[in-house]
C-alpha cells in the first residue's frame, strides 16, 4: 500500500470532463513554490491550524504518548514522542489538527473511483492520479491503472516524469493521457528551484512523444523564476522539436497558497527568500505570443 493524502471528487482541472483525483504522497522534487507541500514527504505528517484551535486540550488528553501540550503559541507536538497514531486528530472538535497520509488498499480506492462513474460517463471524465508524484508508487499505480482500464475508465497521470524510463513506459501503456509539468529548461536552475536537475524529465518527455503518447504540458509561470523570455523561448523550441498531438501548453500563474500549508506543517515556505511574483497580464500575453511563434497554443489555466 502507498500513502494517499487527498481524494478530490468532481475535479474539472485535472483532465477532460468531471474526474476523481487521487493524490499520492511523496515527490522527488521540492519546488520552492509547491502548493501541495504535504505531498512531498512519503511519510505521514500532522498539520495544525492555530486559528482553528480553541484550546480545549482534547488532543492533549487523548495522546497516548503525552506528546502534546498547550502553549501560548497553541498546541506544540514533541516529534520525538509522537507516533502519528492520529488519536488527537480524531478528537479535535474544530479540525485544527489533520493527518496527511492514509494507507488505502487498491480495492478501497477502486471502490471510491467506481462510485463516481455516473459523473464520468455524463461528462467524458475519468480518474486522475496526481501527487506528489504518482510515479514514485509504480506497483500500486499500475494496478489501479490496469483495473480502471478493465472498467473502461479514462485514465490520466499528472506527473513530473521524473522516474525510470521503464516505469514511464509501463504507465504510458496503461493510461490515456499525461499531464506533464515543465518547470525550467536550464538544468542547474531547475536543481536550484526544484531540488533536482531536469535531464531525466526532458529525456522521458521526448521518449513518450516518440511513442505517440497523448499529453498536455503545464508550466507554472513565475516572474523571477521561469517567466523570462529566454526560458520561455527555450521551452517553446524544445516542445516544437518533439512529436506532439495536442501542442497545447497550460500556463499556471504563480500563487503562494502553499505558504499557508507550510504554516500548518510548521515548515518554512521559500526558505531561500527567492523573489517570486505572479505574472502580469502583459507577461501572460507575451508568453502566449511567444509560444504561438512556434506553432504552440498556450492558454491560461487548465
Amino acid at each position: 500500500m502507498s500513502l494517499v493524502f487527498d481524494i478530490k471528487r468532481y475535479a474539472i482541472n485535472d483532465g477532460p470532463g468531471i474526474r476523481i483525483t487521487i493524490f499520492m504522497k511523496g515527490c522527488p522534487l521540492s519546488c520552492v513554490w509547491c502548493h501541495n507541500p504535504e505531498g512531498i514527504s512519503v511519510r505521514k505528517e500532522k498539520l495544525y491550524t492555530k486559528k482553528k484551535c480553541i484550546g480545549c486540550q482534547s488532543c492533549v488528553e487523548a495522546c497516548p504518548e503525552n506528546a502534546l501540550k498547550l502553549t501560548p503559541d497553541g498546541i506544540v507536538c514533541d516529534e520525538n514522542l509522537c507516533k502519528l497514531c492520529g488519536k488527537c486528530v480524531e478528537v479535535c472538535p474544530t479540525k485544527a489538527l489533520e493527518m496527511s497520509g492514509t494507507e488505502y488498499t487498491v480495492d478501497y480506492l477502486m471502490g471510491e473511483i467506481l462510485k463516481e462513474t455516473a459523473f464520468m460517463d455524463q461528462s467524458s471524465g475519468g480518474v486522475t492520479f496526481c501527487g506528489g508524484e504518482p510515479l514514485m508508487h509504480p506497483e500500486m499505480l499500475l494496478e489501479l491503472l490496469q483495473r480502471c482500464g478493465e472498467e473502461g475508465i479514462h485514465r490520466v497521470v499528472d506527473t513530473t516524469l521524473y522516474a525510470k524510463p521503464e516505469t514511464v513506459n509501463k504507465v504510458m501503456a496503461n493510461s490515456e493521457l499525461f499531464l506533464v509539468d515543465l518547470k525550467h529548461m536550464d538544468s542547474e536552475k531547475h536543481r536550484y528551484y526544484c531540488g533536482i536537475p531536469n535531464e531525466r524529465i526532458l529525456s522521458n518527455l521526448k521518449m513518450i512523444s516518440e511513442a505517440g503518447a497523448d499529453f498536455f504540458i503545464r508550466i507554472p509561470l513565475i516572474v523571477g523564476v521561469n517567466a523570462d523570455e529566454e526560458n520561455i523561448r527555450r521551452s517553446a523550441e524544445f516542445l516544437s522539436s518533439i512529436s506532439w498531438q495536442r501542442k497545447i501548453v497550460n500556463l499556471l500563474p504563480y500563487h503562494d497558497i502553499g505558504k499557508n500549508k507550510h504554516e500548518k506543517l510548521r515548515t518554512i515556505y521559500n526558505r531561500g527568500n527567492i523573489t517570486m511574483t505572479p505574472p502580469s497580464e502583459e507577461v501572460q500575453q507575451q508568453t502566449i505570443a511567444l509560444f504561438k511563434e512556434y506553432g504552440i497554443e498556450a492558454v491560461i489555466g487548465g
